[in-house]
């Protein structure tokens, strides 16, 4: 990655859009009004790449949000772009086989199936144990270290100025530029008073890969949520749905339980070394995701909202950063 380029706080520094937010939702949002002929400014309180992104399980898949037609909008045009974006090998990006697994009696089509091209019912030689029923799918994969370093560069090539500095409330950023887009992740909340922002803290266990491709899903395991994701070089094993928690302490118990369910459904999974025990917060709203322009916020200054995607950053990001760019056009 090209080294980031930083820019100091005076008021000299202006920009057309100064995106609040430097994960996966503001790095998308900043590279599409970039590509709208905007100068853009990006300014973000962690050292990219931003923590609660870099420790996603990263699968394309849509994930504690709202069961709805904009949602499923949302999930496509991301789909899509991925799936272009693994065809044309960009880093970090895949798409390979996904197998989820249902209960026998749930047999309905998933809400968002219209998203995906090729989703079909597994096969019976697809089966595994007591898992019989299910859909099998192409599922987009990214490794987030990897793809935020090249959004981080493709964002910086562009010509986005980057800027490290903690603020506590939105008007602070209107000294950079007539148009502020909140995408500041769980932070996002209490930047605009947003009382219903809520931590969901996902646990998960990383493992040496020992030759799977395919990505396995359970959404109703009796013993809790659990997923294996395989990359080039290890397996994202989850997980954990832990709503209102903030600690960052991988818990050995919860560890244990993670990779005793995942190994009975993946048993190549037993001698596999473990690499580290990653622990992140999801940014949950209970409404699902605020994506709207907010003349009210600030007097003088128009905010577009673009947070509280909860467990869909990935699946959501490129759709919804289409929609704050076309939002902040005619702001």
């Amino acid at each position: 990655m090209k080294p980031e380029k930083s820019v100091k706080p005076e008021r000299s520094t202006k920009a057309d859009v100064v995106v609040v937010g430097g994960g996966i939702i503001g790095l998308t949002t900043a590279i599409r009004l970039l590509e709208l002929g905007a100068s853009v400014l990006v300014v973000t309180d962690e050292a990219l790449p931003a923590r609660t992104s870099s420790v996603a399980a990263a699968v394309w898949y849509p994930t504690g949000v709202r069961a709805d037609h904009e949602t499923t909008v949302r999930a496509s045009d991301t789909y899509a772009e991925l799936a272009r974006q693994a065809a044309d090998g960009v880093p970090g990006v895949t798409l390979g086989p996904c197998r989820m697994y249902t209960s026998a009696h749930d047999t309905a089509l998933p809400w968002w199936a219209t998203a995906v091209p090729g989703l079909r019912p597994l096969r019976t030689n697809e089966a595994n144990g007591p898992w019989t029923e299910g859909w099998s799918f192409d599922a987009p994969t990214v490794d987030m270290p990897v793809y935020l370093d090249w959004l981080v560069t493709r964002f910086l090539t562009a010509g986005g100025l980057l800027h490290h500095r903690r603020l506590n409330h939105l008007s602070e950023a209107a000294v950079w530029s007539p148009l502020i887009v909140n995408a500041a992740g769980l932070g996002a909340g209490s930047l605009c008073g947003d009382p219903t922002m809520t931590p969901i803290r996902g646990q998960l266990v990383l493992v040496s890969n020992p030759g799977l491709r395919t990505s396995l899903r359970v959404q109703d395991h009796p013993e809790g949520y659990t997923y294996i994701h395989p990359r080039r070089t290890d397996v994202v094993l989850g997980g954990t749905f832990d709503v209102n928690r903030w600690d960052l302490f991988p818990d050995p118990a919860t560890a244990s339980a993670i990779l005793a369910r995942c190994t009975a459904l993946e048993p190549r999974l037993a001698d596999a070394p473990v690499l580290s025990h990653p622990v992140g917060l999801r940014p949950h709203r209970p409404s699902g995701p605020r994506l709207e322009h907010d003349p009210h916020l600030l007097p003088t200054t128009p905010v577009i909202h673009n947070y509280g995607h909860g467990g869909s950053g990935v699946t959501l990001s490129w759709g919804c950063a289409n929609e704050a760019a076309r939002l902040a056009a005619t702001a």
